[in-house]
């Protein structure tokens, strides 16, 4: 059950006025307050992005995030080789290589990110 709590601005933004509770384990607890840590954040805003991100992705299906995805890869593979041709300088099969490389383990990271900023600024 989510609570309500008075609702006002806040800064600009709709005061967070709702409490969404769960109960965990000592373990479980460690692991989310060890990832929110590392992610440079509280646990409740870790958790509060993490569940944004679900809902933003689930209301997807998995063909439009995967050609999301891929997308997000063809731009970035275009970013990472556009700016040294047009300064003249050439990429060799190796460099190119990397790129490739790099564009698959990342992009599906970056494409969530991508979505979870756009979940953000419809909040805002």
């Amino acid at each position: 059950m989510i609570e309500e709590r008075r609702s006002e601005k806040l800064r600009g933004r709709d005061r967070r006025s709702r409490n969404l509770s769960t109960k965990l384990t000592a373990q479980e607890a460690k692991a989310i307050e060890e990832a929110a840590s590392r992610a440079g954040k509280t646990p409740s805003e870790w958790a509060r992005d993490l569940l944004l991100r679900g809902v933003v992705i689930g209301s997807h299906t998995s063909m439009e995030m995967h050609i999301f995805t891929e997308l997000v890869g063809i731009q970035m593979l275009l970013m990472n080789t556009l700016e040294p041709l047009l300064r003249g300088d050439k990429i060799v099969p190796e460099q190119l290589a990397i790129l490739f490389r790099q564009v698959q383990t990342t992009k599906a990271a970056k494409a969530q990110e991508l979505l979870a900023k756009r979940s953000q600024n419809r909040e805002k």
